[in-house]
């Protein structure tokens, strides 16, 4: 693929992203308050993830489950933009840390700190019910909320059930 075909870099893409949401949630702020809409852009934002993740899925050509979740990773990592110390790797796992986010560094260098956590770190578990329902991620921590590192621990069910937009499970 030449690099004309190239995707935009996930960070890049997430910059244009917040140029385009910083007007809008100001306005909601001075409406709605921040409790309100944090909560509606967050919903927003989570909907998105999922949306995005089953995209990626379609893409895959059925690569799927944590072998094709590593594979699309190199998305998130592209030009730096997130530094990765690997923890642990095997069937049902794929433990890493997030040493440096330029996703967090570009958000407070936007004005957006406040809000930087609904743009990108809460993407993160949502967007595995789109991509694979089976993966699931746990983490304690993230640089955005001030911590040294991003802990990220996704987990692998290869009997979990996907539930249905009604709630239903639909195996």
């Amino acid at each position: 693929m030449s690099a004309g075909n190239e995707p935009l870099p996930i960070l890049e893409q997430r910059r244009i992203e917040a140029r385009v949401i910083k007007p809008i949630y100001d306005e909601m702020v001075a409406r709605l308050g921040v409790e309100t809409a944090q909560a509606i852009l967050g919903a927003a934002i989570e909907k998105a993830a999922i949306a995005q993740g089953r995209s990626f899925a379609e893409a895959s050509g059925g690569n799927l489950g944590l072998d094709g979740f590593a594979d699309i990773q190199r998305h998130w990592t592209a030009g730096g933009a997130l530094e990765i110390e690997h923890v642990d790797r095997g069937a049902d796992r794929l433990d890493f840390n997030v040493t440096r986010c330029r996703y967090s560094e570009m958000y407070r260098e936007m004005g957006l700190g406040e809000i930087g956590h609904l743009l990108s770190c809460g993407r993160d578990g949502t967007f595995c019910q789109g991509f694979d329902p089976r993966i699931t991620l746990e983490r304690t921590q993230t640089i955005m909320g001030g911590a040294t590192h991003c802990d990220f621990r996704y987990r692998f069910e290869p009997e979990a059930v996907e539930a249905g937009t009604d709630g239903s499970a639909t195996g």
